[in-house]
């Protein structure tokens, strides 16, 4: 969603890098700009003026006059400032002094509280903690069915009473169960199309009868400022401790984003960035900022690893990588933990743009290619997989139909893969050069 905004802002950036020395009409017109681009990504105007503010007082002063980069230096404010008024840092769940910790969720009908219940319990669980969820929305009809769904296959226990048609007293009950049973409850409450009376008055006493511990507002980032409208109506009733930004996957301008915490006055805790009960991640306002301007978010990238793959097991795939031993098998096990990041798409967006090439798109490696590549590996025999030298003409086809793909589409896999290991093996010979050419490597 900030990649219309992060355009803008390099463009920006460009023009700036163009002069050797900045004077204040030049800092003015960059201001004006960038004003543009923030009003134009739908930024609430509060928001909009603290952040130019910010930069205006730190830009237009001796320093980044008489600077030898001011380019730099301008853009280094402006990373400054979208930490600030993205939240300066990450805000943890509050926890209770003795268990369980009550979690209550809230918002308008459609902005993903149910879904946003689901993945906040598996991402809790995944700490070794126990979840319950509890279904107190009683106005949408499917609700309590979605939230068993999603509970089974996060593998978390669901508190439900099909029966009752009082929201309180399944709260109560949900709370009650969660002292026997877990270290933290979520409470997933009714929504509406819009604010009204009734509705408020459910979940303040929904929230009167269980006490939470956090107060979460879910935030639609596709709906943009009449959002943040409806999160300053919900405070004035409950008391908010935190913002869950949901879809930003999507293709909003991002305003909601950098302006929730401006508007509101509560941080941003967590952001749900796709469809799978996996995408949800903590709120890292230097890691967002980062990710505006271009500069990657190298940091989630390497915890996105390290959940779906061990020390032992990256040790061992960097061995065999090394020593020139990595066959099929250990590329089809990669293609599976980059699918269980996310996919390709969500990784390329986490990578810095390259000097002298630029942003890597997702749209220039194809999601199509990798699944056609685990369909021809599934489709071999273990012994194809460790060694595809003994893939003749006749199980070449036998692979090709297996997989639904052609034989020159599995020619091509196994030339690739023999042209990437043959790389490798270049690479294990590297030894250390004398004097100033360095690393040496034999045959290139």
């Amino acid at each position: 969603m900030f990649e219309a905004l992060g355009s803008r802002l390099d463009a920006v950036f460009k023009k700036l890098r163009g002069h050797g020395r900045l004077t204040d009409k030049e800092v003015d017109v960059a201001l004006r700009e960038i004003r543009l681009a923030l009003l134009e990504a739908d930024v609430a105007l509060p928001a909009v003026k603290t952040f130019l503010a910010g930069i205006r007082e730190r830009a237009v002063g001796e320093d980044i006059l008489r600077s030898l980069t001011p380019g730099q230096q301008v853009i280094k404010i402006v990373n400054d400032e979208l930490v600030k008024i993205l939240g300066t840092k990450a805000v943890p769940l509050e926890k209770a002094p003795s268990p369980p910790t009550v979690i209550l969720l809230a918002g308008l009908q459609g902005s993903g509280k149910t879904t946003l219940a689901a993945k906040l319990g598996l991402h809790i669980s995944k700490k070794g903690q126990r979840v319950l969820l509890v279904a107190a929305d009683l106005e949408r009809p499917a609700a309590i069915k979605q939230l068993q769904i999603l509970g089974e296959q996060a593998g978390l226990a669901v508190h439900a009473d099909l029966e009752s048609t009082d929201p309180v007293a399944i709260a109560r009950a949900g709370l009650e169960r969660g002292r026997r049973e877990a270290d933290v409850v979520i409470i997933d409450t009714a929504g509406r199309l819009h604010i009204d009376e009734e509705m408020m008055d459910q979940v303040a006493r929904v929230h009167k009868a269980v006490e939470p511990h956090e107060v979460l507002f879910v935030l639609d980032a596709m709906t943009g400022q009449d959002a943040l409208n409806s999160a300053n109506a919900f405070s004035q009733t409950l008391p908010l401790t935190g913002i869950v930004l949901t879809k930003i996957d999507g293709d909003a301008r991002g305003g909601a984003a950098l302006s929730a915490t401006t508007v509101t006055g509560r941080p941003i805790k967590f952001a749900s960035n796709g469809e799978k009960l996996e995408d949800l991640e903590a709120f890292h306002p230097d890691r967002i900022a980062s990710r505006i301007l271009g500069m990657g978010d190298v940091l989630t990238l390497i915890e996105k690893a390290e959940s779906v793959v061990t020390e032992e097991e990256a040790i061992v795939q960097a061995r065999k990588v090394m020593e020139a031993r990595f066959d099929l098998e250990d590329f089809l096990q990669q293609m599976q933990s980059v699918k269980k990041m996310g996919g390709l798409g969500s990784m390329l967006k986490m990578l810095p743009a390259i000097p002298g090439v630029g942003k890597i798109s997702d749209a220039d490696i194809s999601e199509t290619d990798l699944t056609r590549a685990e369909a021809i590996i599934r489709s071999m025999t273990p012994k194809e997989r460790a060694d595809p030298r003994v893939i003749s003409g006749p199980r070449r086809s036998r692979i090709a139909k297996g997989s639904g793909t052609g034989v020159h589409q599995v020619n091509d896999l196994l030339k690739q893969f023999d042209a990437a290991r043959k790389m490798m093996k270049q690479m294990s010979k590297m030894r250390p050069g004398k004097g100033r050419k360095g690393m040496q490597f034999p045959g290139l």
